[in-house]
C-alpha cells in the first residue's frame, strides 16, 4: 500500500478535535495520552488492540509501556505534523480503551 500525503491540520482544527478526545493533549507535532490499565497483562493486551487498529489504518503510533501505563503518541511524520489520520486513530484507541 502506498501512503498518500495527508494535509496538516491547523492549530484551530487540532484544538477543536481534542475537545472531543478526553485526556489527549498536544505536545508539539504530536497528540499524546497515557492510559493506565489495572495490570501489566492488561496493559499488554491493550497494546495488542492498539496494534490491530494501527495496522488496519496503516497508521502507527509511538507506544511506550511502563508497567501498567501505556503512552500513545500520534503524528503523521510524512506530513510533518498532525492530520485527520491522527485524530481518527485516537478516537478508535479511545474505543479500544473502554
Amino acid at each position: 500500500m502506498v501512503a498518500v500525503a495527508q494535509p496538516k491540520l491547523s492549530d484551530d482544527e487540532v484544538r477543536a478535535a481534542l475537545a472531543d478526545l478526553p485526556g489527549w493533549e498536544r505536545q508539539g507535532d504530536e497528540i499524546v495520552k497515557v492510559y493506565e490499565r489495572p495490570s501489566f497483562v492488561e496493559a499488554i493486551a491493550f497494546v495488542g488492540r492498539v496494534a490491530d487498529l494501527a495496522e488496519a489504518a496503516n497508521h502507527h503510533p509511538d507506544l511506550d509501556i511502563r508497567y501498567r501505563k501505556v503512552r500513545v503518541a500520534l503524528s503523521t511524520h510524512d506530513s510533518g505534523g498532525l492530520t485527520a489520520l491522527d485524530l481518527a486513530l485516537a478516537g478508535q484507541i479511545e474505543g479500544a480503551a473502554a
